[in-house]
């Protein structure tokens, strides 16, 4: 059972595709006795235009093919190597003066030229192979700082790195240092060496993109030496690049690297948090201990004793960098392996499966399969309002016990069920592909139960979690702006056609008796009618759905505290406590207010009540006495800009934001966007201007103590009338 069933691929057990010269696509092969070995192929770039008259006006290309079917993009026009296809785009914006970006452009580029290339040669990567077969190496740097509690810059001549340590897959391991190699110079050409010999398909390391790989690439100029990270001895690119997780756009330093892929462990733990938004930071070390694989004996060193550690104690440092390397390698054993399984589906790059939109990848996918039927592509719809999933906290205080009941996949379940497909899809294929997903997730989920080894339950586990990710992503795709096939029209049916399931759920659970205190997009959870089964529960809501539509029972808890629409927290019967919204667990929220809420929660939950206003006045007494260290009071915020766009828009009249204020005075480091900022507010009123009474962590003196008590007494009497509120609220419904 493999992706094979689902997707064809012309080459089997390939682990990296590069356009070589121009008129040439590089494959990489990882044969099964671990040997990497390549072919040259011949590749034209290919562009789509709204008729052949167009595309045949375009001076040098090599041929031009009527594609069939009602779509807009009516032809395929072909040229003979890179530089012909560039020019002949330049002239296709002189021709129709639009942008290949422009809705209005009777012409289609994917500037992807890897893209292009799988979708020319009907090829993916990594079929026949598992994600264990794939050689992932680890990396992690460690720098001189010359000014004490300083950040290490790699502009400044002496904040050299003296430590690397490189792990892979394999089971390699080594820690290398300029004491060992010679000085900065031999250090840099070892670990250069090294990648070489070891050969890895994908690079790793968490804050790759925005520091080890800048600092190394720095460094390296210092020394000309060749930042030769690829195969073949090939230097890596560089560029400023970003992509959005949800509502917030990442900025970062995007390497590419000539038959390897990148992958950035910092951004698979920030694509996991997205959902459940639960984890206190993204940083390496709360991320390991977050996701179990943190070892009791982990070596820990603090960033200002790094520099003199390597001076006095160069063992107990290499164990730290050996242990950072082999965290990281736990963290992508978790949470990339859905990536790569995803990546046999679809005409992308390992590293761009990673960093594309869900819709962008559905997107990839349902265009490749059009252009290998012949099929001319539609273009996207224009934008309409619809209304969006139904949810609503019908109540809030305390409630017990509490049972969580939603619908199998509810919106694919839907378009299944009815048999929807967008009005541009003339072949069928979006609900085909859909429908093949579903199916071969359930035989992957059956194969899991059923495994006799680990490694074969591993495998299926990782192949069902990565049809979950993309079936569930097949609705948004409907109201992608970009999308190809986006039909708001269908997304509209959708989502009211779910919003009449759960509404009809709602309404049979309360003619049953229940209370309904919560209900998301695909769920509701509620207090049951005393003496209820919970399988019988399931039976009776399930008679009530229609055909094609599942639900399940999927937990049962011993008390719930709904605090308002999507925020509330659960008990589970192990006594484990669950928050959920930003309301309740927000990285922005001070250390001391997250410990407050933690507190008043746990009381809440276990039927305490009554010392919620005890415990406030406690943590009061100790905000006005001093007795929280400065370090309890910082709050988090990300750069999404360069400080020199922020101070731009200031003089335009926009608003002041206190990160960016800081980041600009900042004398011990210069921030860059996807960096994180941690700050205090100062002062004695109560309303500050934080802008203008603000420090960072790197100014904190131990010894002096303004942090200003008027405002964070004034952010938890805010959070504590909130909850004492959403309590009284209970009394009165």
């Amino acid at each position: 059972m493999t992706n094979q069933e689902l997707i064809h691929s012309a080459f089997q057990r390939m682990v990296a595709l590069d356009v070589a010269d121009g008129d040439h696509a590089e494959l990489f092969f990882r044969n099964a006795d671990d040997q990497v070995t390549s072919q040259l192929v011949q590749f034209r770039p290919w562009l789509l235009t709204a008729g052949v008259d167009l595309g045949a006006q375009l001076a040098g290309n090599c041929g031009v093919q009527a594609l069939e079917g009602p779509g807009a993009m009516k032809a395929r026009v072909e040229f003979p190597d890179v530089t012909a296809y560039e020019s002949a785009v330049r002239q296709l914006k002189k021709l129709t003066g639009q942008n290949p970006s422009s809705p209005l452009a009777p012409y289609r580029v994917f500037s992807d030229l890897m893209q292009q290339a799988m979708i020319a040669l009907q090829t993916r990567l990594f079929h026949g192979m598992t994600f264990r077969e794939l050689r992932r190496m680890q990396l992690d740097i460690e720098c001189r700082t010359t000014i004490p509690g300083k950040f290490c810059d790699a502009k400044v001549d002496g904040d050299e790195v003296f430590m690397v340590a490189l792990t892979d897959s394999a089971g390699f391991e080594v820690c290398l240092t300029e004491r060992e190699c010679g000085g900065e110079e031999g250090l840099l050409r070892r670990m250069l060496e090294v990648i070489q010999e070891r050969d890895p398909d994908v690079l790793e390391g968490h804050n790759l993109f925005n520091f080890d790989l800048p600092y190394l690439e720095t460094r390296c100029k210092r020394y000309k030496i060749p930042f030769a990270l690829g195969r073949h001895g090939r230097v890596a690119k560089s560029r400023a690049s970003r992509f959005a997780i949800a509502e917030k756009t990442i900025n970062y330093t995007r390497f590419d690297v000539y038959g390897r892929h990148v992958v950035d462990t910092y951004h698979l733990v920030r694509l996991a948090d997205n959902t459940k938004r639960e984890m206190d930071s993204y940083g390496l070390k709360y991320a390991a201990k977050y996701f179990g694989i943190a070892k009791p004996n982990r070596e820990y060193v603090p960033g200002d004793d790094i520099t003199k550690l390597y001076d006095t104690d160069l063992e107990r440092l290499k164990r730290y960098n050996l242990d950072d390397v082999r965290e990281t390698d736990g963290i992508s054993k978790i949470l990339s392996a859905s990536y790569f399984y995803q990546t046999q589906l679809l005409p992308l790059s390992y590293q761009n499966c990673v960093i594309r939109g869900n819709a962008t990848r559905i997107d990839g996918m349902l265009c490749a399969e059009y252009l290998a039927a012949n099929a001319a592509l539609p273009t996207p719809q224009a934008a309409i309002p619809f209304e969006g999933a139904l949810t609503e906290a019908s109540r809030t205080g305390v409630f017990q016990p509490v049972w969580h009941i939603d619908v199998r996949s509810l919106y694919p379940s839907v378009i299944l069920a009815k048999r929807l497909s967008p009005a541009t899809d003339s072949h069928g294929i979006f609900l085909t592909i859909l429908d093949n997903l579903r199916q071969f997730r359930l035989r992957a989920k059956d194969a899991a139960r059923t495994a006799t080894t680990p490694e074969e339950r591993d495998y299926y586990s990782a192949l069902q979690a990565s049809f979950k990710i993309l079936i569930n992503s097949f609705y948004g795709y409907l109201g992608f702006a970009q999308g190809t096939f986006n039909d708001y029209v269908m997304a509209r049916e959708v989502t009211a056609t779910g919003r009449e399931i759960l509404s009809g759920m709602r309404d049979h659970l309360a003619a049953a008796g229940a209370v309904v205190v919560e209900m998301d997009t695909d769920g509701i959870y509620f207090v049951p009618p005393e003496g209820t089964a919970v399988d019988a529960m399931r039976q009776r809501i399930q008679q009530e759905l229609p055909p094609g539509i599942e639900v399940e029972l999927d937990g049962v808890y011993a008390v719930m505290f709904s605090y308002k629409s999507k925020n509330y927290a659960l008990l589970e019967e192990n006594g484990e406590v669950i928050l959920r919204g930003a309301a309740l667990r927000s990285r922005s929220m001070e250390p001391f207010l997250r410990r407050y809420v933690d507190g008043a929660v746990e009381r809440i939950l276990h039927g305490r009540t009554a010392e919620v206003p005890t415990f406030t006045a406690q943590t009061e007494e100790a905000v006005r006495e001093h007795r929280y260290p400065l370090w309890d009071f910082l709050q988090r915020a990300s750069l999404n800009q360069t400080v020199e766009t922020y101070l731009d828009g200031r003089k335009k009249g926009k608003s002041r934001q206190a990160v960016y204020e800081l980041a600009a005075r900042a004398k011990n480091r210069e921030y860059q966007p996807g960096d994180t900022l941690k700050y205090y507010v100062t002062g004695t009123r109560k309303k500050p201007s934080v802008a203008d009474n603000s420090k960072l962590d790197e100014e904190i003196d131990p010894a002096v103590r303004d942090e200003n008590v008027a405002y964070y007494l004034d952010r938890l009497k805010s959070l504590a009338d909130n909850i004492l509120e959403a309590l009284s609220q209970q009394a009165v419904q």
